[in-house]
């Protein structure tokens, strides 16, 4: 791992570890929480069906090369 993503890390556990701010504290433990939160939970139902369609297209071998996909989409790029 990067030493400078380390370094950060032992930073922010000696400020933790001398914090007494409780709302701070309650704001960094609500931001651990959302980083756990499921992605496809958050997400809307046309969305999830969107992505199941792919897979399911991908499984039955529907699928186009990139190039082709350049090719199809290349005024939008």
């Amino acid at each position: 791992m990067d030493i400078n993503i380390q370094n950060k890390k032992i930073e922010l556990i000696q400020w933790l570890s001398t914090l007494n701010d409780e709302s701070i504290i309650e704001k960094i433990m609500k931001l651990r929480d959302n980083e756990k939160a499921d992605w496809w939970k958050a997400i809307s139902k046309e969305e999830k069906k969107s992505i199941e369609r792919g897979i399911q297209d991908a499984e039955a071998g529907k699928l186009k090369s990139h190039s082709e996909a350049q090719k199809l989409y290349e005024k939008w790029l």
